[in-house]
């Protein structure tokens, strides 16, 4: 019988406890097979087995406790062992003691003996654990290990949530949409959104991966069309937004700007971009797989024809007041909700004052120029051209930077974009 078959103490006791009802009725040829039956099980001595079924199976406390079989010696070769493994587990460490120690004596950072070794071969899995645990306490905590120090800049970004009543623009929540079909092998494209939380102004773009380039060119795609300036960037907590390059692209690009995070498991803290997400991505694109560099382009393409449409001619209407009503007459307590008028973002932007006449003026010409019927019909066409398209064939590669909206020049050693001025001429594509 191997050791992971063996019975414990506990579950012998337990298989006894059954069959000694059995035994104290049965003849003295059927006490005899149950005896055999009960060697077989329980691999205990005959005459053991005879004492136990005669007696009490309540196990009683040592009258005298044990003395310790593993010396300081095999103790301190634990944790040396253990520290030079990175403080794995017990069940990782016991297997691996008697080499290692071998190993570490041929470096010079243990002595071993012969005896030690054989300790250290009879030592169980349970008495390493006992040993880890008890010098757990003298541990010495590396810094900068694994979770705690990708951690770590997270933890310096504040958690909160925009507050639904804020009155300036240029609060965005930012969110990825990933477009990755069934499954969410390889690269496929991702749909950046921000929605501004004071007049739902909204922007778009595409990118395919998700990789610190291509997101910090999606961003500036963005603020080389944005009217007025960013003030905050909050996103979930994911990789793509929280990361050294895109925290330093930020501070270099738009001086000034607060970055903030929502709270983890708290999708709700995004509540206007999540909403947009749905209104203005999936309506239009479902959750098919787009993974080309031809669907990555054509998609900006839409985007530019939706930032159009929804933020010079779509109407959205905003939260003006929460009210809290009690529970009464057996109807359970309730939020009243009451909106304003609904205004297009634009408007929404010219009454804040925050634009410059010159840009409030360029962004009314181009509403006036601008035939929304006839916008909105080439979004669908370009909805048709998009999924007319194939996706990539198994096995080919696609060329990110053929999707860049300003590919940086590594000959002149560009990483980062130049700084964003906040006036814009915007002009008609």
């Amino acid at each position: 019988m191997s050791v992971e078959d063996r019975m414990s103490i506990d579950e012998r006791r337990k298989y006894l406890r059954k069959m000694q009802k059995r035994y104290r009725k049965a003849s003295r040829k059927e006490k005899s097979e149950l005896l055999d039956e009960m060697e077989a099980v329980t691999e205990m001595h005959r005459k053991g087995l005879i004492r136990l079924m005669r007696g009490d199976l309540a196990r009683k406390p040592r009258r005298r406790q044990r003395g310790a079989t593993y010396g300081a010696e095999v103790k301190a070769a634990v944790r040396v062992i253990a520290e030079s493994l990175d403080w794995v587990c017990a069940e990782r460490l016991q297997p691996n003691l008697v080499w290692m120690a071998e190993h570490l004596a041929a470096h010079e950072d243990l002595e071993v003996s012969p005896t030690l070794l054989d300790r250290l071969r009879t030592v169980s899995i349970s008495t390493v654990r006992r040993i880890l645990e008890r010098g757990s306490r003298d541990r010495p905590r590396l810094p900068q290990r694994g979770p705690e120090r990708a951690n770590r800049l997270t933890r310096t970004i504040p958690a909160r949530r925009i507050p639904w009543q804020e009155q300036q623009p240029g609060h965005f929540e930012t969110d990825l949409v990933h477009h990755c079909g069934v499954s969410a092998s390889g690269h496929y494209v991702h749909t950046l959104q921000m929605i501004d939380v004071a007049t739902g102004w909204s922007e778009r773009a595409a990118v395919l991966g998700r990789s610190y380039l291509v997101m910090q060119d999606a961003f500036r795609r963005i603020l080389a069309r944005l009217p007025f300036p960013v003030l905050e960037i909050h996103p979930d907590n994911g990789s793509e937004f929280l990361n050294h390059h895109l925290i330093r692209f930020w501070h270099d690009t738009v001086t000034g700007v607060q970055l903030s995070r929502s709270r983890a498991w708290h999708k709700n803290d995004n509540r206007f971009v999540e909403q947009k997400n749905d209104t203005l991505v999936r309506a239009y694109l479902g959750y098919d797989r787009l993974d080309t560099v031809a669907q990555t382009n054509l998609l900006n393409r839409l985007y530019e024809r939706m930032w159009r449409y929804y933020n010079l001619f779509q109407p959205v209407m905003r939260l003006r007041a929460k009210t809290v009503l009690p529970a009464d007459d057996g109807r359970p307590a309730r939020i009243r909700r009451r909106f304003d008028a609904a205004q297009t973002p634009f408007d929404r932007l010219a009454a804040t004052g925050i634009l410059p006449p010159q840009q409030q003026t360029q962004l009314q010409t181009l509403r006036d120029a601008t035939n929304p019927r006839l916008l909105r019909q080439q979004i669908y066409d370009l909805l048709d051209q998009l999924f007319a398209l194939p996706l990539a064939s198994p096995g080919s590669a696609q060329d990110v930077f053929l999707t860049l909206f300003s590919p940086p020049d590594f000959a002149k050693g560009e990483d980062i974009p130049v700084t964003f001025s906040n006036e814009r001429t915007i002009t008609p594509r």
